[in-house]
């Protein structure tokens, strides 16, 4: 038998220039990203750390006292003196300018920045305004200040006005931190646990009653026992407001 050879098909026609032309297999190259454009994204996602003062009141404050205490020790003694009895909180000055004397007397430290009641404000109101914030802290302060001196400058009023006590009574030189501070004291021991509370209100109170006892300056340590009474009866407010405190501290991650 004769072997025939196969029909050969003819080639398949060149197409490559017709695939170039259709968009979708012509793709360009893709960019490489810059480093910069690279690190733009991570640079913006992450979080800005801001600096914050952990007590900025107490630390303003602080600065004040060492300001007015400075003053105290290098200005001239009759200055000084003028500045403190104009600052006091006596029955005269509470008569006429009562919110400008009650300010102004808790500018000053008795006794100087050295004094132990510097050193307990330094130690007291920093925990305390870390537990339940610089507004509070001062408001705990302030009412401590305000009215354990109202409730000895009031009874030297009346003193006066029946005739117990003499006409100089009204101008007795009184200012200094030291009802604040009690109060914060008390104020701080209504957030400690029990086996810290105690000791601190019996250390602290027992403190104030000697002073009392040794009857020095009665009407001072009468404030002091007072301010720290004041303290105490605001456990319901400053535990509260430690209990709202830690719960945002919770939810934010703080």
């Amino acid at each position: 038998m004769e072997r025939t050879a196969a029909p050969t098909s003819p080639p398949p026609p060149d197409v490559s220039g017709l695939l170039d032309g259709i968009p979708a297999q012509h793709t360009p190259p893709r960019a490489r990203p810059s480093a910069e454009a690279a690190a733009a994204p991570l640079a913006e996602a992450a979080p800005r750390r801001r600096y914050r003062i952990p007590v900025p009141f107490t630390l303003a404050y602080a600065a004040v006292l060492a300001g007015t205490s400075y003053a105290t020790a290098h200005a001239d003694p009759a200055l000084v003196h003028t500045l403190h009895q104009g600052a006091s909180t006596d029955v005269a000055h509470l008569l006429r300018t009562p919110v400008l004397v009650l300010v102004a007397s808790a500018l000053w430290v008795a006794g100087g920045f050295a004094s132990p009641f510097t050193l307990g404000f330094l130690v007291v109101l920093t925990t305390l305004e870390r537990r339940i914030g610089g507004v509070r802290t001062a408001a705990v302060f302030l009412l401590g200040h305000v009215l354990a001196t109202l409730a000895t400058e009031v009874p030297v009023g009346l003193g006066v006005l029946v005739g117990r006590l003499p006409d100089s009574s009204l101008h007795r030189l009184d200012y200094g931190i030291s009802f604040g501070v009690a109060a914060s004291v008390g104020a701080l021991a209504g957030l400690l646990r029990p086996w810290l509370r105690g000791p601190l209100l019996v250390a602290f109170g027992g403190m104030l009653l000697q002073d009392l006892i040794a009857f020095t300056d009665p009407m001072t340590n009468w404030g002091h026992l007072i301010a720290l009474a004041i303290g105490v009866a605001t456990w319901p407010w400053v535990r509260s407001w430690d209990r709202d405190r830690d719960g945002g501290r919770r939810l934010t991650g703080c």
